[in-house]
């Protein structure tokens, strides 16, 4: 061996042993310095305060070594109310691969049903306080997170302020309330439909009142409920009816032939984009008369958001002059094609014939929400009365208004005809409230104005009543 080799081979365990001490050096400073990063922290409600039952989202995010640990707590005053704490698997700090949590979700129940009297009704802070996976000198830079929210455990005040709320199946009515500061929504419930209510023009703050329809298959008064809500969710409810009229209805046996489907079908499809043709023109006219009489019903929901909040009316509405009532208002429809029942459908308007092509008037004073073709209605008139209560004029020949137009009681509308699903001349005529159909027959009657609208609403409206029947 030479002198050479003998210095190259006594230089090797010397290198091994540097290499080992720097990388020695290496993980002991990390071990002592490698904190991880301060991690993000966002706080979530749907609510803009606390109420009963109230969820508040806390999102943790951190990159590098992972999380450390979290706490969360509520601060009222000097009280504390912890809510949460966790620890999570983090990276050693010499490692650069291994097991790490990066995010995480906390869904807190803060509401007064799962911390009880621990909660009172003042000012709350969520306060946040996650720090990262520390070092063995150094602990790292927590990241700290707060959230004010206003704390209401009350519902709403509410009180009937109207008497004799006696409503008819298929009909409508008033009911005139008083809510607290707090509501937020408040109106009348009737099983899943809503009814707004409004401030009562020229009363104090927090009077207001409600019109609603009620469902000609309603039986239990304890469906319909006067309801306030907060904006945490509180909510006072319910049920005011002194006692509900029962109505009796007819059936009714539509024959629908092969020549009435080649004539209703195919202008139906080519005015209404989103009904498709099946195969057979029965098949069309099944969805014509199911699916788009439903997205036709919806519209009028649509229409009945855009209402004014004001009386644009003051008298007792009109019918079709010197017409003939061919079909009431809910009766239920069977339609049966070559014999066999096809198909089964609630009427819910009033089929009114005259002679052909008679002119249309306006049943009331109110602004043309819609006038063009609506589905099954064909050609169609949508006068917008005020507060959700509209009128439906169907199967027009021709349209002489336009939509945003103001008309006056009994200014021509159009003409009678047979557009849309119509098997002749006729007006198809209904009143409705919020979208839903109800009962002509009331807004034809000033007594009925007179004694359950005004005597209810007071100097809020004052129907100019008709003097026939007045």
């Amino acid at each position: 061996m030479t002198l050479l080799e003998t210095r190259r081979r006594s230089k090797a365990p010397r290198r091994l042993v540097g290499l080992l001490s720097i990388l020695a050096a290496t993980g002991l400073g990390l071990a002592l310095f490698r904190a991880g990063s301060s991690p993000e922290v966002a706080i979530d409600s749907k609510l803009p305060g606390i109420g009963r039952d109230t969820e508040v989202t806390v999102r943790l995010q951190s990159t590098g070594r992972g999380l450390g640990d979290v706490e969360v707590e509520l601060v009222q005053g000097e009280r504390r109310i912890p809510l949460a704490e966790r620890r999570y698997v983090a990276r050693a700090p010499w490692a650069f691969w291994g097991p790490r949590e990066l995010t995480d979700t906390l869904s807190l129940a803060v509401g007064s049903d799962a911390l009880g009297d621990r909660l009172t009704e003042e000012p709350a802070r969520l306060r946040v306080v996650a720090r990262p996976p520390g070092a063995w000198l150094r602990k790292g830079e927590p990241t700290a997170a707060e959230r004010e929210f206003e704390v209401l455990l009350r519902p709403p005040s509410l009180g009937v302020l109207s008497t004799q709320h006696y409503p008819a199946q298929g009909g409508a009515e008033v009911v005139v309330y008083s809510v607290g500061a707090t509501s937020l929504r408040d109106g009348v419930k009737v099983r899943d439909l809503w009814f707004p209510g409004f401030a009562l023009p020229g009363a104090p703050k927090g009077q207001r009142f409600a019109l609603f329809a009620v469902p000609f298959d309603l039986t239990r008064t304890d469906e319909i409920r006067l309801v306030a809500e907060d904006a945490v969710g509180n909510r006072a409810e319910f049920a005011f009816i002194d006692r509900l009229q029962e109505r009796a209805y007819e059936q009714d046996e539509i024959a629908v032939s092969t020549a009435f489907l080649a004539k209703v079908v195919p202008e139906i499809v080519a005015n209404s984009p989103s009904v498709r043709e099946s195969d057979t023109l029965l098949e069309t006219y099944l969805s014509i008369n199911r699916g788009l009489r439903s997205r036709n019903a919806a519209e009028l929901v649509r229409l009945a958001g855009e209402s004014r909040q004001e009386f644009l009316w003051s008298e007792a509405f009109q019918g079709l002059p010197g017409s003939q009532v061919m079909s009431a208002f809910a009766d239920r429809r069977t339609y049966v094609f070559e014999g066999k029942p096809v198909d089964q459908q609630d009427h819910l308007g009033f089929d009114l014939a005259s002679v052909k092509r008679a002119p249309v008037p306006a049943a009331n004073r109110g602004i043309v929400a819609l006038a063009g073709y609506l589905g099954i209605y064909g050609n169609a008139v949508v006068v917008d009365h005020g507060y959700g209560l509209m009128s439906l004029y169907g199967h027009l020949s021709t349209l002489e208004v336009e939509t945003g137009q103001t008309v006056e009681k009994k200014q021509r509308l159009g003409r009678t005809g047979e557009t849309g699903l119509a098997g002749g001349d006729h007006l198809h005529f209904t009143m409705l409230l919020q979208g839903q159909a109800v009962n002509p027959v009331e807004w034809w009657d000033p007594a009925w104005i007179r004694n359950r609208l005004e005597a209810k609403l007071g100097p809020a409206f004052r129907a100019r009543l008709a003097a026939k029947g007045a």
